[in-house]
């Protein structure tokens, strides 16, 4: 009997592992790998030509792996390894946009962490969304105009910024402003794949000598071929940063890690 029952969960499994190994083969050959009880990690080079940067391929089996950090002061700022460090965390990347209110920094509209608003809920206006992740660990986000819509999406974390990528697959229209100012920059992004993996790009910019950064399309274009579902732009520029085991992994353009 016990021979049978592993027969039959190896082969429940093999479609988990031919679509793992298909959207693997999309990202290259990983350079880092890291595997615990509570997820997976897998890091991979991303140099197309224009822009160079790193991917980041989370696995998770537990959804309270993955969580958001904020100061626990409000206004004051920290940065991406200071808050990994905090935590005790094995890897960390820059989320939501911020805004400057007396020599302060606070994170911009809507921001939920360990399921609770941090300054109540604030309807989507302009280009912004929400993205972060739910009770299960799934990506959730988008638009949401009132509080009750994205309550039934009971998010444990997340933050806002602009604009979203994709949307059920497909590439959304990405809002001109966007596309000219800045160009090229460094660039965070985040988007799932249709087994509730997590795939985040971290691209390194300002730096003719090395990457000039990426454009909003290039990125939107490289998450679709890449087979991602949805994706979301999350803070870039100087506060675009890659940490895993305590070490700084991708160039940040402002020369160290900015705090916000």
């Amino acid at each position: 009997m016990s021979t049978l029952v592993q027969k039959a969960t190896v082969q429940a499994a093999r479609p988990e592992t031919i679509y793992n190994q298909r959207i693997s083969s999309k990202l290259g050959v990983p350079f880092e790998r890291i595997d615990s009880d509570r997820l997976t990690i897998e890091l991979y080079r991303v140099n197309p030509g224009p822009y160079k940067g790193y991917a980041m391929k989370i696995k998770l089996k537990d959804p309270t792996a993955m969580k958001m950090a904020l100061d626990s002061e409000p206004g004051r700022s920290e940065t991406t390894m200071q808050a990994v460090k905090r935590h005790g965390a094995i890897a960390g990347i820059n989320a939501g946009g911020f805004a400057d209110s007396g020599g302060k920094r606070y994170p911009l509209s809507t921001t939920v962490i360990n399921g609770k608003y941090v300054n109540g809920f604030q309807a989507s206006f302009k280009d912004l969304f929400f993205v972060g992740l739910n009770d299960t660990g799934k990506l959730v986000g988008g638009k949401f105009f009132d509080k009750s819509s994205l309550d039934r999406l009971q998010p444990q974390f997340g933050a806002t910024f602009v604009p979203v990528l994709l949307q059920n697959g497909q590439k959304t229209a990405i809002p001109a402003k966007w596309k000219v100012s800045p160009k090229r920059a460094p660039r965070t992004v985040i988007g799932n794949y249709k087994d509730d993996q997590l795939l985040i790009i971290v691209v390194d910019g300002y730096n003719e000598g090395g990457s000039s950064g990426a454009t909003l399309e290039e990125l939107q274009g490289r998450m679709y071929k890449l087979g991602i579902v949805d994706a979301y732009n999350l803070d870039g520029g100087g506060s675009s940063s890659l940490i895993v085991n305590n070490r700084v992994v991708n160039n940040p353009s402002d020369g160290s890690l900015r705090p916000k």
